[in-house]
């Protein structure tokens, strides 16, 4: 498997609706970070689709290694 591009290396916050589904870029290529703009297409790359479960900001990964994928887990900080 070929590995994401780094969008950045911090997490990009975004307000989330709860009961949305928003869908996450997992390739690291969309100008619309951190949200997928299809991009992807033609690469073994797919969304990943995400359903707010509240209201507020969702901390999403941008470095595109977090093991807890859409959302950050600190893995930036050793990239």
């Amino acid at each position: 498997m070929s590995q994401a591009h780094i969008a950045a290396k911090a997490p990009m916050v975004a307000a989330v609706e709860s009961g949305k589904t928003y869908y996450w870029c997992a390739c690291g290529q969309s100008k619309a970070q951190p949200f997928c703009d299809g991009s992807h297409k033609g690469s073994e790359f797919s969304p990943l689709a995400y359903t707010a479960t509240k209201d507020g900001n969702a901390y999403f990964c941008a470095c595109k290694q977090t093991k807890n994928a859409p959302l950050c887990d600190g893995t930036h900080k050793g990239l």
